[in-house]
This record gives C-alpha cells, sequence and structure tokens, in this order.
C-alpha cells in the first residue's frame, strides 16, 4: 500500500468517527453511552427510590448504566431546573414530581410541565382523609358537616405550607362549598410528624397518602375516612373514594414520572418511552412499589402531558382559593 492511499485512509476513518459523533442521538445506535437520571428530591425518600428501582430496570433494558443523580434544592426548583436545562440527547432524563405543577404559581420558577418532553407517569398516591381511631366521624360526610358547623375548630397537617396534602384539603373543602380557612394549616416536614401530631391530639385531620397512614392504620391509632381519588385504594380497596362517598369528583394525589429536557428526538422519546412502559409494568417494579405502598400508575407520553396540564390547572385554582399563589 503506498502512503498517500494510507493517509487518506487514515483521513476518512477520522472523518467517519467524527461524522458519527456529530449525528444527534437518533441517527446513532441510542443508547451508546450511559444515562443520567435526575431526581429532584434528597435519597433516601419515596421519589428516590422509585427512581433507584426504575433505573434499575432500565438499564436491563436499554443495556447502558442509567445513573441516578440527586439535585436537591429551592423546594425541588434545582432539580426539575437541571432536567429541563439539559442536552436534549436523551442522555439526560428525569424523574419530575407533582410540584412542578406548583411551584410556578408561588413565584419559585417558570417552570411547568410544558417545560419538558414526557415520557412517562409511573406513579400516583391520592390523598385520603385520615382522623385519629377513636374520633366520632364515620364518614367523610360526617366530618365535613362537623366543620361546616364549627368553622376554625379543626386542625390539620402533613406538609408545609401550600403542600401538596394542604392543597388536597383545601381542594376538597373549596369543592364542598366550604371556605378553606375554616380548617387552620399547621405546617410541619411531611406526613410522618403530621400523623403523629394528630395522633397525640394536636390536629384533628392528616389528609396525606394512604401509603404515608399505613403503619398507624395498621396499628390501629389511624383511620381512612375517604380517598381522592376517581378509583378505590389497592391497599385498603374498603376506603370509600370521595365520588361514592359524597358524589364529589374532586382528585388529588401525588405523582411521579419520567420526563426529558423538551425538544429530543422523536425515536429517542419512543425508546424510552417504550422502555419505561415495559418496566412499569413489569411484575419487579409493580411487586417493589407494592411493597413500599406506593401506587402504580401508568399513562404513555401524550396522556402524561395531558395529565401534567390538568394537575397543574388544578393545583393553580386551589393555590389562588387559598391565597398562596403569587
Amino acid at each position: 500500500m503506498t502512503r498517500p492511499s494510507r493517509r487518506s485512509l487514515i483521513a476518512g476513518a477520522f472523518a467517519a468517527v467524527a461524522l458519527a459523533a456529530a449525528l444527534p442521538a437518533s441517527a446513532q445506535n441510542y443508547p451508546a453511552r450511559p444515562i443520567t437520571l435526575i431526581v429532584p428530591w434528597g435519597a433516601g425518600g419515596g421519589t428516590d427510590a422509585t427512581a433507584r428501582i426504575l433505573g434499575s430496570l432500565m438499564e436491563k433494558e436499554l443495556g447502558q448504566p442509567v445513573n441516578v443523580v440527586n439535585r436537591t434544592g429551592g423546594s425541588g426548583v434545582v432539580g426539575h431546573a437541571a432536567i429541563a436545562s439539559a442536552p436534549a440527547d436523551g442522555y439526560t432524563i428525569g424523574l419530575a414530581t407533582v410540584e412542578i405543577g406548583m411551584m410556578h404559581w408561588q413565584g419559585l420558577t417558570e417552570l411547568t410541565g410544558a417545560s419538558y418532553t414526557p415520557i412517562g407517569l409511573v406513579n400516583a398516591d391520592p390523598a385520603g382523609i385520615q382522623v385519629r381511631a377513636d374520633a366520632p366521624y364515620k364518614t367523610v360526610q360526617d366530618l365535613l358537616a362537623a366543620i361546616k358547623a364549627n368553622p376554625g375548630k379543626f386542625k390539620a397537617s402533613g406538609t408545609g405550607q401550600g403542600g401538596i396534602w394542604h392543597l388536597a384539603l383545601a381542594g376538597l373543602l373549596r369543592d364542598q362549598k366550604i371556605d378553606p380557612a375554616s380548617v387552620p394549616w399547621v405546617p410541619s416536614n411531611g406526613a410522618a410528624p403530621g400523623l403523629q401530631d394528630m395522633v397525640a391530639g394536636g390536629i384533628e385531620i392528616a389528609p396525606v397518602s394512604l401509603p404515608e397512614a399505613r403503619s398507624l392504620i395498621d396499628a390501629g391509632k389511624v383511620k381512612s375516612l375517604a380517598i381522592m381519588n376517581d378509583k378505590p385504594s389497592a391497599l385498603y380497596p374498603n376506603v370509600p373514594t370521595l365520588k361514592s362517598a359524597i358524589g364529589s369528583d374532586w382528585t388529588m394525589a401525588a405523582w411521579r414520572g419520567i420526563v426529558a429536557p423538551k425538544g429530543i428526538p422523536a425515536d429517542v422519546r419512543n425508546k424510552l418511552a417504550a422502555t419505561v412502559q415495559k418496566v412499569a409494568n413489569s411484575k419487579e417494579y409493580t411487586d417493589f412499589m407494592a411493597s413500599r405502598g406506593f401506587g402504580v400508575v401508568y399513562a404513555g407520553p401524550d396522556d402524561f402531558g395531558r395529565f401534567m396540564a390538568k394537575s397543574d390547572a388544578e393545583l393553580g385554582a386551589t393555590m389562588k382559593a387559598v391565597g398562596i399563589a403569587k
């Protein structure tokens, strides 16, 4: 082989490599390298646990590592912003949470669900109405009648001011033509301290999810009067829905779903969506979520996008009603 022809071959090889590197992810054998899965909340929590089981199962399907990275701060703003601002190549995705429909109403960010490419909804845990086991109210109708007759007497807790469970209760009261301010909200660092405060007699209502109240319900210290969902809970199927109990269509849930930066290639989105769907329907995932008491709900990209828009509108209306929207 002559020297010029060798140079030509080498130059051609380099050009091919450079071209391949410059091509969008959709034109390559995606994924060709590890994927980062951003979690906007801290390690050890429910969102982190959900992300890690998703990541481990997605690795098996995609043949590349899926590395979970916790990006905390700003009440979820930091992590959600990191997802939205990542390169739109499918190599950075994230587990968005219900707070993406709340933060912009509080003036914390301009991000909304529309700031992302929806991939798949993978979890939803509806709010419930929990009271002490020895409370005199047998039904949610009894409780609402007592609230209406005694505004200011009943206090509730389970999250910070303006958090998801605060809005769940405020929305229900608003739906029932009861002033949300008639049940003062006592801020807490989460469902667990709120429930403990209720058991100790400091508050009367904890509108948190059934999985969060599970241990106290099973211990006979707490009872659930209703669930804010259109279907009964798999965990406690005897707990009535608001629809069956009082004819209300009000629903509210904490949810989690896989999203990507806006504008990723369509075939990359489709591959990710097919992978998430397979994982969300797998026995490994459903068994893991059941062991934690988390609800498994799946929706594909288009339905998930509509779901986020509906959640955003409902949260905004409720936040305006209770005076916490900017």
